[in-house]
């Protein structure tokens, strides 16, 4: 087996520049953010539940792509690797993040007002379920593992660049099989407790697999996006050849036709059963000025990444992949807003500086905790015995 001991790793700082953006975007989103609590807590607490399911996305998400890196046996991604580690360390914040829902979880979900309860019959059978001690557990317990599984893959994986020994991969790859199933478990029941019980009389068999497409689809495209950016600006040992950006595009191309998939069937299943508990919450999204939105994620979330993704050639043209990886990203940040806040608004299309002000908080977070790992870590796998076949890597 090829040897990555030798290689000529340079570490660099990166421009200071970055950090600025992320603390300034981080201010102005933190400071909007307060100033939305304190004017308005419903609105502000459905902002924050887009930013919230939104770090999720790349954190768990890039914790995902680890551990599938792992339990694959894969050889390409090696040399990126470290970047999905980087942004799985967005958890953390993801946490903190939540905490204010914690706080407000009686202005979100109306299955928490006794009185809603009495009503709705249905509802009232959802309770041992839904219910504001279980849910509170739910998201604690679930943090709790992901973090535990951060902790053990991460620490492993940062330990082989001194030790060099090929059994913390074989650990790491056992870890990752064991995380795999419980990703499955936690990510969907996170996206049913977050989501789906905002309208709790509607429910859907695989709006878990949903909200992993889209995950998925994040993490894949802010990690796209930073191996871009920094092989432009000679971070790596060398330059990429286009085999490897052709194995970032092909999977970016491949989720962006599996969420197509799984949206479409979710969506035809319920037109053809017809079912009024169903029905309406598409129904909502497809009144007023919520149905340009609608529209909208067809063309961002499908039609403009499968066009621009198409050919063999654009998968491997790294300014090609920048843009469709912006758009994708872009694409899953509306998505989560499309969930979300018709079911604060049903009239219509809300969107002001109180949205913007928790978007501007979720992308300095992300800058600012890349920078900080950057800063004390290697941006690459010194002691993977298979880093230097990642760099050679040929298709």
């Amino acid at each position: 087996m090829s040897s990555s001991f030798n290689v000529d790793y340079q570490k660099k700082d990166l421009p200071k520049r970055i950090q600025t953006i992320g603390l300034t975007l981080f201010v102005i989103g933190l400071i909007t953010a307060v100033a939305g609590y304190a004017v308005d807590a419903t609105r502000s607490s459905f902002s924050n539940i887009i930013i919230l399911m939104f770090l999720i996305s790349v954190g768990l998400g890039a914790l995902f792509l680890v551990a599938l890196e792992y339990v694959a046996g894969a050889v390409w991604s090696v040399p990126f690797r470290r970047i999905a580690e980087f942004f799985a360390a967005v958890l953390f914040i993801a946490f903190i993040v939540s905490l204010p829902l914690l706080f407000n979880l009686d202005k979100i979900f109306v299955w928490m007002h006794p009185q809603v309860l009495k009503e709705h019959k249905a509802l009232a059978g959802k309770a041992p379920y839904l219910n504001t001690n279980f849910f509170i557990i739910r998201v604690i317990a679930f943090f709790f593992i992901w973090l535990s599984f951060y902790y053990f893959i991460i620490k492993n994986s940062s330990k082989q660049d001194s030790t060099k020994s090929q059994s913390i991969t074989t650990v790491n790859t056992k870890i990752s099989a064991i995380f795999m199933p419980v990703f499955a478990f936690t990510i969907s029941f996170s996206a049913i407790d977050w989501l789906m019980s905002l309208e709790p009389n509607w429910f859907s068999t695989i709006f878990g697999v949903y909200y992993f497409s889209g995950t998925v689809l994040a993490a894949l495209a802010v990690v796209t996006i930073t191996v871009v950016l920094l092989d432009k600006h000679g971070f790596f040992v060398k330059k990429l050849n286009p085999d490897q950006y052709y194995s970032f595009g092909a999977l970016l191309f491949a989720f962006t036709n599996f969420w197509a998939y799984i949206a479409f069937s979710q969506y035809m299943l319920i037109w053809y059963a017809n079912l009024p508990e169903e029905t309406a919450w598409f129904i909502t999204r497809w009144e007023g000025s919520w149905k340009f939105i609608s529209i909208g994620l067809i063309l961002f979330q499908f039609v403009i990444p499968y066009i621009g993704l198409l050919s063999q050639p654009s998968k491997m043209d790294p300014k090609r992949l920048l843009r469709m990886a912006s758009i994708i990203l872009f694409a899953h940040f509306y998505d989560l807003y499309w969930m979300v806040m018709p079911e604060f608004n049903k009239g219509g299309i809300l969107f002001g500086w109180i949205e913007i002000g928790f978007t501007l908080l979720a992308a300095g977070i992300i800058i600012l905790v890349f920078v900080s790992k950057v800063r004390k870590n290697n941006l690459i796998p010194v002691g993977d015995p298979k880093l230097q076949r990642g760099l050679e890597f040929k298709l």
